[in-house]
């Protein structure tokens, strides 16, 4: 049951994402996302009833490393938190949304509790946005 509710919001989130980037931008034309790609942070919860030598034999059971980032996808950033797990940041094309979390079902499930948060670059629009209402108020 749990996994079914998982693979209906991955669904949610994958078709909100291809609308999402299908649709015209509401806001102005001169703050514009200059990519294709979204980010989708991946959050690897450690299951903390195992220690670290059973999720490493794990992980090589189900073939993680091998598995996990699909070779086509962009590793933005990979984080230890400890005390957490593993932080991942990577940049999809959104039809591709599917296809990585398969690979986090068929590599990841049993050795980690996973999170997902699909998100888009936004840091030169606020830069922009910023300059504008700086050089407004002068």
């Amino acid at each position: 049951m749990k996994t079914s509710k998982l693979s209906k919001a991955m669904l949610y989130v994958a078709t909100a994402l291809i609308l999402a980037f299908a649709m015209p931008a509401t806001a102005s034309s001169e703050h514009q996302i200059d990519t294709d790609k979204i980010l989708v942070t991946i959050i690897l919860k450690h299951q903390q009833d195992k220690n670290l030598s059973e999720l490493q034999v794990k992980m090589d059971e189900n073939r993680f490393w091998q598995s996990f980032p699909p070779g086509d996808m962009e590793i933005d950033s990979w984080y230890v938190v400890m005390g957490l797990g593993q932080v991942i940041t990577l940049k999809v094309h959104p039809k591709d949304v599917r296809r990585l979390n398969l690979a986090v079902e068929k590599s990841a499930w049993g050795i980690f509790n996973t999170e997902f948060y699909p998100s888009y670059e936004f840091k030169k629009i606020a830069a922009s946005i910023k300059a504008e209402k700086l050089a407004a108020d002068k």
